[in-house]
């Protein structure tokens, strides 16, 4: 039987090939001798962190999806708790079957200490239900530190009943971290699966052998189209993504005021007296206040260089900012924007536009703090 046919990268799941560099899959014949196969797109991540493009389309994505929900298995969602709606995906609740759905928040270690843990699950089941899910449970993990990755592996042994696996999520909620992280617990091993903070690694499913004769399975990521991270170049991830925990930023504002999340988002406080509002969003992100009257023309003159990112030559190509308002009439509510982090308004009685690329989320919720 020839061999060649059934080789596959062990990062990304992808058929190998030896024929065309440009194609998926392709890996150089010496590195068909290796115990471990890694495709040559694998392993410029890995060592260069290089990112090639990829040609698989959201059909793909569908297809992989469908055959999910014709399995018996258990389905771990992952979603990133500072792009909940961002990185949910839509009509996930049509693949499942009858399939239970352990829906899993990463990136809790970015959460400043003042949130409560408690406070984001009840908010993570509410806007679940509304979503059309209804997850078996809901748990908070840091796939990068390694925090809550043991509760969640117990988690999973213990709803699976002996069945197999699927874990699936958008590109960039860190769903590879989080497999390497639970391999490692489990097993000892490290590194299996290639992670990057580049959307679209895993190509194709890639199981991981559990030790009753079952798999965990890791599916690609989906991409969705309404993600912040998708309108900013790949060198500005770091900019929006936090790698650390958010630090606050407090701004005494009066009626009239704007601020300027880099170019990628905008708050106008319109009204409601002079008041606080406490801004949660990557550290690295440049906040820049001015007067509501000079917003438009500030936007329109400086986009792309004092308020970035995006940068200077994707101006052209960014997508127009679309005002959301609202009257906040209850207590203490957070702003949300999708893909950046939120804003916390202290006191009712504040109205408030906010501007996002069209197809972004803003949304608001009760304050998580």
């Amino acid at each position: 039987m020839n061999n060649h046919q059934e080789l596959v990268c062990i990062g990304c799941g992808v058929k190998v090939q030896t024929e065309d560099p440009k194609e998926l899959g392709f890996a150089p014949k010496s590195a068909l001798e290796k115990e471990s196969i890694v495709c040559q797109r694998c392993f410029k991540l890995k060592h260069y962190n290089e990112v090639q493009d990829v040609s698989l389309t959201d059909d793909d994505f569908l297809k992989i999806l469908n055959k999910v929900g014709e399995t018996d298995s258990l389905i771990v969602k992952i979603v990133d708790i500072f792009d909940f709606n961002g990185s949910w995906l839509p009509g996930l609740h049509r693949f499942v079957g009858r399939n239970d759905v352990l829906l899993i928040g990463n990136k809790v270690d970015l959460l400043p200490k003042s949130v409560k843990p408690n406070k984001l699950i009840n908010w993570m089941k509410q806007s679940s239900k509304e979503l059309g899910l209804n997850p078996i449970d809901v748990l908070l993990v840091s796939a990068e530190k390694g925090k809550h990755i043991l509760e969640a592996a117990d988690a999973i042994e213990r709803y699976r009943r002996g069945k197999d696996v699927y874990v699936v999520g958008c590109t960039n909620v860190g769903k590879s971290t989080f497999i390497n992280r639970l391999i490692k617990e489990v097993s000892g091993e490290s590194d299996i699966i290639t992670t990057s903070h580049f959307p679209g690694t895993t190509l194709d499913m890639i199981e991981i052998p559990l030790d009753d004769e079952q798999a965990l399975i890791d599916t690609p990521g989906i991409i969705n189209h309404h993600q912040m991270a998708h309108y900013v170049d790949k060198r500005d991830f770091k900019v929006i993504m936090p790698k650390k925990e958010i630090k606050p930023r407090v701004y005494q504002l009066n009626e009239g005021q704007t601020l300027f999340f880099g170019g990628l988002a905008r708050l106008d406080y319109v009204s409601g007296g002079r008041r606080s509002l406490t801004c949660y969003l990557s550290n690295e992100l440049n906040i820049h206040r001015t007067k509501l009257e000079n917003a438009d023309e500030l936007y329109k003159n400086h986009a792309g260089e004092l308020l970035t990112p995006p940068r200077p030559e994707q101006i052209e190509e960014f997508p127009k900012l679309i005002p959301h308002e609202f009257s906040l009439k209850d207590g203490k509510m957070d702003i949300v924007f999708s893909g950046l982090g939120w804003v916390t308004v202290n006191e009712p009685g504040a109205k408030i536009v906010a501007h996002v690329p069209k197809g972004v989320n803003v949304i608001v919720r009760k304050s998580l703090i």
